[in-house]
């Protein structure tokens, strides 16, 4: 049920054509997702910078910062995750709106969690892009020491393990850290944010 004392000031903000015209280019959400230790904050950092030496200014999401800040509250139980998710989706939605390139690294485990982040972000500015690596080798990795403390049971539903991850059955950008280099995933990245921010 909708709050009648809620009024919106959307209509009054200067509109975003405007501000893509003044950037010189689309403001979009793209959204990296994939097991911990696949590469996803890794590749939104870097990409990061590469943007911002070519003039064009993003922001990153990323799960572990929000989750100690906005989303401290939630566990990883599929609701508090589901809900996790719907957050950063505004979030992100909000920073596209206002004339900047989102860049979301989240695990976003279930297509129905990628699938709400689209609707809320909206179908146009909602790129997908999977982060591909195999469950031995994020474990292998174990750059956060996660592995190990799920094996010993210190991690309540950990992705891979006590809890589910499922891999696209949509079309959208795979980028598999275990078959590329650092270097060659960043190109591939940046030219498809690239290409899809270009104004024709």
């Amino acid at each position: 049920m909708k709050n009648s004392d809620i009024h919106p000031i959307s209509d009054r903000l200067i509109p975003r054509d405007q501000k893509e015209l003044l950037l010189g280019h689309r403001c979009m959400v793209f959204w990296l997702y994939g097991l911990s230790g696949s590469g996803k904050s890794t590749l939104a950092v870097e990409m990061e910078k590469r943007l911002h030496q070519q003039g064009i200014h993003s922001v990153v999401l990323d799960g572990d910062n929000l989750r100690s800040g906005l989303n401290s509250d939630l566990g990883f139980s599929d609701e508090d995750r589901c809900e996790n998710i719907r957050r950063v989706s505004e979030v992100a939605k909000l920073f596209a709106e206002s004339g900047i390139i989102a860049l979301v690294s989240l695990i976003t485990p279930l297509r129905e969690f990628r699938k709400n982040a689209k609707s809320i972000i909206g179908e146009l500015d909602f790129h997908e892009v999977f982060i591909k690596a195999s469950f031995n080798t994020c474990k292998e990795r174990d750059v956060k020491g996660l592995y190990a403390k799920a094996e010993e049971g210190m991690v309540a539903s950990f992705t891979g393990q006590g809890s589910e991850f499922e891999e696209p059955d949509t079309d959208c950008l795979i980028i598999d850290s275990e078959k590329e280099s650092p270097e060659q995933s960043a190109d591939r990245l940046l030219d498809f944010i690239k290409q899809a921010i270009t104004i024709n």
